[in-house]
């Protein structure tokens, strides 16, 4: 039988990589720092090439050590999926969940799914990480995450998806501003306007982009807001437009404010959100089980139209 590393060199090897260095990384792994020296040291050997780059009070891995750790923390998050099926039989839908939300829908959505999914698996414990939706996705191929809650990632080759709604998206606009008074808003009327949106990682930068060109507005490249709140507070003292998602609007977006909201004629504002996870884990019966309660809540709670309800027309929002 060809040589198979151990998990436990994995798991040292990992660390190193987090680490880059020895004592920390054996801290981090409940070991001796000579233990953990000889096991990488002998995985080195076995596998036939350097992984680890050693220099004076650091580590760094190799270019192949890169990889062959990339490659790790998926073999060990298979191998929790493992432990995780055989605790399915609990009815607790593995007994914990990583699970990473998008920041511009996660916030506004958990306190309603949390409750809920609380009472259905009491012995449940869901990890919650909130990031920008590329750094997600990545998180989620690479093992770090469960699975992640947000826009479908489109890569059908390594991803599964699960919609649970489609969201609305809305133009906010200061309240003096001309296309305020208007029932409906042509592209045209965006011409020369100055759009705001958040920085690289989220799918808002491309679709404002997008916007912009089909308008003729302009992307203000010298400011990338951090969060939806940040733009909201920047629309109000008149320095811009931007785009909100539905249920952000509802959560956080006041009637006293100098923020008023309007639809698109011929850009139909909208995305699709749902969970997503490796296509090779598992333990997609559990996520598609905490997809079909997200999709109650969703749909027959929060009053968020159906994923069903067809794709977003040509030249639409898109997604955040």
């Amino acid at each position: 039988m060809p040589f198979r590393p151990s998990h436990r060199q994995l798991e040292y090897l990992i660390a190193l990589g987090d680490t880059g260095h020895f004592g920390e990384a054996a801290k981090r792994c409940h070991v001796s720092q000579p233990t953990l020296s000889v096991q990488v040291a002998l995985l080195e050997k076995q596998l036939g090439t350097d992984l680890l780059d050693r220099r004076p009070g650091q580590v760094v891995p190799t270019p192949v050590g890169a990889q062959i750790i990339a490659a790790a923390r998926v073999v060990l998050a298979g191998l929790d999926d493992i432990r995780a099926l055989a605790q399915s039989s609990k009815a607790n839908l593995g007994g914990a969940i990583r699970l990473g939300v998008v920041s511009s829908f996660g916030p506004y959505f958990l306190p309603f799914l949390l409750p809920q999914l609380h009472a259905d698996h009491r012995e449940l414990k869901v990890y919650i990480r909130e990031d920008r939706p590329r750094s997600l996705e990545a998180a989620v191929l690479s093992g770090e995450m469960d699975c992640g809650l947000g826009q479908d990632p489109g890569q059908d080759d390594l991803f599964a998806f699960q919609g649970i709604c489609r969201e609305r998206i809305y133009l906010g606009v200061p309240r003096q501003h001309a296309i305020a008074a208007m029932s409906r808003v042509p592209l045209s009327a965006l011409k020369g306007e100055r759009l705001l949106t958040l920085g690289p990682g989220h799918r808002l930068l491309d679709d404002v982009r997008n916007l912009a060109a089909v308008s003729g507005a302009i992307l203000a490249e010298d400011y990338e807001g951090t969060s939806l709140d940040a733009l909201r507070q920047m629309v109000s003292i008149e320095m811009g437009l931007s785009l909100f998602p539905e249920l952000y609007i509802r959560s956080e977006v006041r009637g006293g404010e100098n923020v008023h909201l309007v639809e698109l004629d011929g850009w139909t504002g909208e995305r699709q959100i749902g969970f997503f996870w490796r296509r090779q884990s598992a333990r997609g019966a559990h996520f598609a089980a905490l997809a079909r309660l997200g999709r109650s809540i969703a749909v027959d709670r929060l009053h968020l139209v159906s994923p069903d309800c067809g794709g977003p027309a040509a030249g639409s929002a898109g997604p955040l």
